[in-house]
């Protein structure tokens, strides 16, 4: 009996992690300590687990979690949503065309889902909100976020790997 709830709170791993990033202000922004260090693992997160298991994260929970970052970090209501979105929008393109990823094809249909993403959000930014975002901070980011990407991929292919071990056992 115990067992299954907490099969059911480490299956949610993902889902939890990404309302936490959306809740809190982390933003995986370190331009105290570096002057360029940005990256985005809110995209990471959407990517990969619509990709591998996209019943973990549904599109309602994803653009929730977006207008909640919204809030947080003092964007237009619904832009990060739409960003995320079109991350989700990708993946499960590329989920639907491919019958398996690696860590190569996955790596670069990442970059150009995240270029579309950052693209949406600097057009949407510059034509329909007062906020100054730069392409010099959006490409940084975007650089980092693609760097970072092959070890959160290895890391939640690990615990990926985990959970549905246990379900097959």
């Amino acid at each position: 009996m115990i067992k299954n709830p907490i099969n059911k709170i480490i299956n949610l791993g993902p889902l939890i992690l990404l309302y936490y990033l959306s809740i809190s202000e982390i933003d995986s922004h370190f331009e105290n300590y570096f002057e360029i260090l940005s990256f985005n693992i809110q995209l990471i997160i959407i990517y990969f687990w619509m990709l591998k298991r996209p019943e973990l994260l549904g599109s309602g929970h994803i653009f929730f979690s977006g207008l909640i970052n919204d809030v947080v970090m003092g964007f237009p209501l619904g832009l990060s949503s739409l960003s995320y979105l079109v991350i989700s929008l990708v993946a499960t393109y590329v989920k639907n065309m491919t019958v398996n990823t690696r860590i190569t094809t996955d790596w670069f249909t990442f970059f150009i889902a995240i270029f579309f993403s950052n693209l949406i959000f600097y057009i949407l930014v510059s034509n329909f909100s007062e906020l100054t975002v730069s392409i010099t901070e959006i490409s940084y980011n975007t650089f980092f976020t693609l760097i970072f990407f092959p070890f959160f991929w290895f890391l939640f292919n690990f615990y990926n790997s985990m959970i549905t071990s246990g379900k097959n056992a």
